[in-house]
């Protein structure tokens, strides 16, 4: 069903998540009403998109800005003339993307990102589309019994089997040299609840990922695999998920704590650069708090 709001349509692009914005000009200006409903978009369907957007490196870090403070990622490799904007990046060559497993970033740290603003500046012929998953409808499809358990938990999360010094082999880093690096920062570990009250919306939302999710607080690594397992299995059911095909100039605009999301690696011999810019976000508070 499309949406009018404001000057902008919203198209649903899954009954659990996901929305595509049209009539809106990042390059022309936003005026705040706009973007006070873009943001309302942000913060119903969990992440938006928005095609045809020509737009320079000083825009969508002044777009950036409008949403908060620019997080730098410590593991990416920065554009050149742009420090706060990462390059995710993939040559004709190599082998290994980048976010390939389902995942939700910087949950390794002590304040979690809000979000992401991913921008195309060249993609594929085919393939290389990112998967989104809601952790909204994950959560709500749990059973009361493992919700009732969950709501009670934490998790510890890390950044060092992910990107740091032990983290690669030797092929791998050869692979993914000059896109990823910096291993030796990786020491960031965090404890979140397991199940998050949504800062914006006061949604429950489940919250572990596969990537940086180590164990449950107070449990061992052996005791909590088997649940965190089913968890990560659950959170990307196919009808929790949607499906974004990227175009040259599409943006997506994503948040962590609403989402997981995951990026296809289907196009062998092709190029894929992207630009991100990561958003600060605010301490997670356990939805039964």
């Amino acid at each position: 069903m499309i949406k009018l709001c404001c000057s902008f349509e919203v198209h649903p692009l899954s009954p659990a998540l996901g929305a595509e914005i049209r009539g809106v000009d990042i390059a022309s200006g936003i005026d705040d009403r706009q973007f006070a409903d873009l943001r309302q978009a942000y913060i119903d369907h969990g992440v938006i998109f928005l095609r045809d957007q020509d737009i320079t490196p000083e825009q969508h870090i002044a777009f950036a800005r409008r949403w908060g403070e620019i997080n730098v990622n410590r593991f990416f490799q920065a554009v050149a003339t742009h420090p706060l904007i990462a390059e995710v990046r993939k040559e004709p060559g190599q082998t290994r993307n980048i976010g390939a497993d389902w995942h939700t970033d910087h949950s390794y740290d002590q304040i979690p990102a809000m979000g992401s603003i991913l921008y195309a500046r060249e993609v594929p012929s085919v393939g290389g589309d990112t998967l989104f998953a809601s952790q909204y409808a994950a959560y709500d499809a749990l059973s009361d019994g493992l919700k009732a358990m969950l709501s009670t938990m934490h998790a510890e999360h890390s950044s060092r089997h992910v990107f740091g010094v032990d983290a690669f082999a030797a092929s791998e880093i050869e692979d993914l040299d000059g896109r990823l690096g910096n291993t030796a920062a990786a020491t960031q570990d965090a404890v979140h609840p397991v199940v998050i009250r949504h800062p914006l919306s006061g949604r429950s939302a489940l919250y572990v990922n596969g990537d940086f999710t180590v164990k449950f607080a107070g449990w061992t690594q052996a005791e909590s695999r088997p649940l965190l397992d089913y968890l990560y299995a659950h959170a990307c059911r196919n009808e929790f998920t949607c499906r974004f095909q990227w175009r040259r100039g599409s943006m997506a605009i994503w948040d962590n704590r609403a989402t997981q999301h995951c990026a296809l690696n289907d196009y062998p011999g092709e190029r894929r650069l992207m630009h991100r810019i990561t958003l600060d976000g605010v301490a997670l508070e356990a939805a039964m708090a």
